[in-house]
């Protein structure tokens, strides 16, 4: 066996354990930038008749109303989601939800009942929800029809 037989079995092995670690180090650099999906309403939105739902690709979430507590349910875990109410002025409120019984669930109390209750009722809400360092938004009217 000559020398630089010798020096490559040695090396390539270092090599190797070096490419492993870069490879992991830009892998993991790559998956904390930050991803934004836009949430399409699939239809006709209403909040309160639980007819809301959004998507972007195979992820929907379903937004609805009722008894004064707003609730998201998606069809995959949700790492976060915060609601937003824009008035008229384009004045913004935001409600960070919180999750319910499972991260496929999340709720809290807000005032959007009391502002489409009657039918023809229509107010705008947008609406972020982060999965694995994806946000997903939208912003979109619901109108009640009943």
């Amino acid at each position: 066996m000559n020398k630089h037989t010798k020096i490559a079995i040695l090396v390539a092995p270092i090599l190797t354990i070096l490419g492993f670690a870069l490879a992991d180090l830009w892998e993991e650099s790559e998956a904390q930038k930050v991803r934004t999906f836009e949430l399409v309403p699939f239809g006709h939105c209403d909040v309160t008749n639980q007819k809301c739902i959004l998507k972007s690709g195979e992820f929907e979430i379903n937004v609805m109303d009722e008894k004064g507590i707003t609730t998201v349910n998606s069809t995959f875990p949700i790492d976060t989601a915060t609601i937003f109410l824009v008035d008229k002025e384009n004045k913004v409120t935001p409600f960070p939800l919180g999750m319910k019984d499972s991260p496929y669930y999340w709720k809290r109390e807000t005032p959007l009942g009391s502002y489409v209750m009657n039918k023809g009722d229509s107010y705008k809400l947008r609406v972020i929800i982060e999965i694995k360092g994806g946000k997903y938004f939208s912003e979109f009217y619901t109108q009640t029809t009943k």
